[in-house]
């Protein structure tokens, strides 16, 4: 049985083509081998004890509603993968050797084949499933620019062994915090921000006293 292999980006689907499942491979029995099974057993079922016409369609019924609820499912999967598309995810996956490994960047493309769908993250594909988190686009900013702050701040000589020559990146460090949104301000601790405002006091003072 055939099954569809969709490739997803921006949340539209970009190419469908067709794998063959090999029988040995499949996990569940498809509608064409149910009715094969179910014609079999009306053509050898015992004479003396038939089996009656509402009961086969029952069966038959019941195979109906779970072969659409698998669908559903499948569908509601794909359409769940879809709308990570361009999105920052954090995901949990276990390697070859047994060791669970994070990983979090942003989904570049979603794939859907042999009944599960895939995300694509830094090019490689990691299961529907293994994402864990959704990450928002604002939170993953403010976090991009909380690290590069405190990162360039740590950079800066000792209070006491500060100079002039550190003043382009001080008056940088604290343009940059001035451009932060309040939301993003609130990834930046307190001792930082206080920590930079002695920075800037400290230039202001060996400019004051070179002027003099």
């Amino acid at each position: 049985m055939a099954s569809p292999v969709a490739e997803v980006k921006d949340g539209k689907i970009v190419s469908q083509t067709n794998t063959t499942q090999k029988t040995t491979k499949s996990n569940g029995m498809d509608k064409e081998s149910f009715l094969q099974l179910l014609v079999a057993q009306m053509k050898y079922q015992d004479p003396l004890e038939p089996t009656s016409n509402t009961e086969y369609i029952s069966q038959y019924a019941q195979f109906s509603q779970v072969e659409s609820l698998q669908s559903m499912s499948s569908n509601m999967d794909l359409q769940r993968a879809s709308n990570l598309v361009g999105k920052e995810v954090y995901i949990e996956t276990t390697g070859t050797d047994g060791e669970t490994k994070t990983v979090q960047g942003r989904v570049d493309y979603v794939t859907y084949k042999s009944g599960k769908a895939y995300v694509y993250v830094n090019e490689k594909e990691y299961a529907l499933d293994d994402v864990k988190t959704v990450l928002d686009s604002d939170y993953t900013e403010a976090c991009s620019l909380a690290y590069s702050f405190i990162a360039a701040l740590n950079k800066l000589p000792s209070l006491e062994d500060l100079d002039l020559s550190s003043e382009e990146t001080v008056t940088a460090l604290s343009e940059a915090y001035n451009r932060m949104t309040s939301y993003q301000k609130t990834f930046i601790a307190s001792e930082k921000v206080n920590l930079l405002q002695k920075y800037a006091d400290k230039i202001a003072e060996l400019k004051k006293a070179e002027k003099e």
